[in-house]
């Protein structure tokens, strides 16, 4: 009976490094996906989205931080959403 003491590992002992070249490209490209999508990496910040920056989104954050009343923000809106609103002429599809 051939042995692995008498024998050596033999040719499938490079399977090993390719297996964990593999895990740390998979690794490094996930980690990069993660942060080109604007979550945060396990050492950065967020980004910030285009949609994040939107004069409707900021007036979404004033609302919801108290800063002005729901009158205020449904007359506001609807003058943004024909500025910038999904349908308006130049503004984002």
């Amino acid at each position: 009976m051939n042995s692995l003491a008498h024998d050596g590992p033999g040719p499938w002992i490079l399977l090993f490094p390719l297996v964990w070249a593999a895990v740390i490209l998979g690794g490094i490209t996930l980690l990069r996906r993660t942060a080109r999508r604007g979550r945060p990496g396990p050492w950065g910040r967020p980004r910030a989205m285009d949609g994040e920056r939107s004069p409707i989104a900021l007036l979404g954050r004033r609302f919801a931080a108290g800063e002005i009343d729901e009158d205020e923000y449904w007359r506001r809106l609807s003058v943004l959403d024909e500025q910038f609103g999904p349908h308006a002429k130049g503004g984002p599809a």
